[in-house]
């Protein structure tokens, strides 16, 4: 059986760090994990860790790295047979050294786009808050103005994408995810990615991943039930 292989994608808000995710998910018959799906999952249940989330959340507040690690690394611990791709954690220093007494990653992606380009996709970013779907009125418009479209709901856009949150919220990724990037650039596994298009980006990512893993495991594209 082929080895397993786990990955993190990390990148500021807007960097486009679902879209590629999907896209290797698709590709290499890794499982996405997305850390956004994980806290909504849990806050739906009513878990004890989900509300808790969902009051720092209610209070624009982040969510701590002990209520983050407490979420996803009991999931982690259940998916010893399966490769995967985590996308939002982890997110600080004390979320990596969480994870790294989980399990031994292989690879982290990090995501570099400038402020600019940030700015544009993060300005025309509207999301339907039940599921988490995001739409751009740029290049992934809903197929009705201001509607999601599986559900018909609303679509709304967050404060926090708005211009003049988006430097804070940029400056405050920079200064967590460095510490994050600098361990993972230590132990030799990461490897930072540059542009402005995400299809420009992606065939670099796709040779990168080609030399890592070499075939797809079977066991690694059976769906895993959510919770």
């Amino acid at each position: 059986m082929a080895k397993l292989f786990r990955a993190v994608i990390m990148g500021p808000p807007g960097s486009g760090k679902g879209t590629i995710s999907e896209r290797i998910a698709q590709s290499f018959g890794l499982k996405h994990l997305s850390s956004g799906d994980f806290l909504r999952e849990n806050i739906a249940a009513n878990t004890e860790a989900g509300v808790l989330a969902k009051t720092y959340i209610e209070r624009g507040l982040m969510v701590p790295d002990h209520v983050m690690t407490r979420l996803l690394l009991p999931r982690l611990e259940e998916m010893t047979r399966h490769s995967w791709l985590m996308d939002g954690f982890p997110c600080t220093l004390a979320q990596a050294k969480a994870l790294n007494s989980t399990c031994d990653l292989d690879l982290v992606i990090s995501l570099n786009i400038p402020y600019e380009t940030l700015k544009d996709r993060l300005s025309d970013r509207w999301i339907h808050p039940a599921s988490g779907r995001v739409y751009n009125m740029g290049f992934n418009p809903p197929r009705v103005q201001g509607r999601d479209d599986l559900s018909g709901e609303p679509l709304i856009q967050h404060d926090n994408d708005q211009p003049e949150a988006l430097v804070a919220r940029l400056r405050h990724y920079k200064d967590v995810a460095k510490p994050v990037i600098d361990l993972y650039k230590s132990k030799g596994i990461l490897h930072t990615f540059s542009g402005t298009e995400t299809d420009r980006i992606w065939p670099y990512i796709n040779s990168l991943l080609s030399t890592k893993i070499p075939s797809r495991p079977e066991t690694d594209t059976q769906q895993i039930p959510m919770p």
